[in-house]
């Protein structure tokens, strides 16, 4: 197994206030075309918004928006605020498009069943999450404190 001097995996509760962030970027710019789109009428009356234009902006966008940035940043602008890049887990690599989509859509069976996809973290030697373990990826940053070191391969 290869070390990778100085990187450490990423743990649950640095992985949540990373999503955190991201998630108050994504509604502070999702929700600003919703009002465009919408109306403002439309969004306080409490009626359930249906159509294209609601799934095109609140979960395509999104979408391309998470893979944009991870397959040019290796990571979200949350995980970027602790350092936190994903990389492949057998090489260290950037990880392939392919990767990146499978990892998105790991992202919705992680939910399925009560969060315990996201919730794996916590326990998982290597902090991976199911959407990491099928993808192929890990979170890793550079050393901060005394966490086990990172080994690709």
């Amino acid at each position: 197994m290869n070390g990778a001097d100085g990187l450490e995996y990423v743990g649950f509760w640095l992985r949540v206030w990373a999503t955190l962030i991201d998630t108050f970027l994504v509604t502070a710019i999702v929700f600003p075309i919703m009002m465009a789109v919408f109306g403002r009428d439309q969004l306080a009356s409490g009626i359930t918004i249906e159509g294209p234009a609601y799934y095109l902006i609140w979960y395509v966008l999104p979408a391309i928006a998470v893979i944009a940035f991870w397959n040019t940043k290796h990571a979200t602008p949350g995980k970027m605020v602790f350092g936190a890049k994903i990389v492949d887990a057998q090489t260290g690599g950037s990880p392939s498009f392919k990767q990146h989509i499978v990892r998105y859509l790991g992202y919705f069976l992680s939910t399925f069943f009560f969060g315990l996809g996201f919730l794996w973290v916590a326990f998982d030697r290597k902090k991976q999450g199911w959407h990491d373990k099928l993808a192929g990826t890990v979170v890793v940053r550079p050393m901060k404190g005394h966490a086990e070191p990172v080994r690709f391969g």
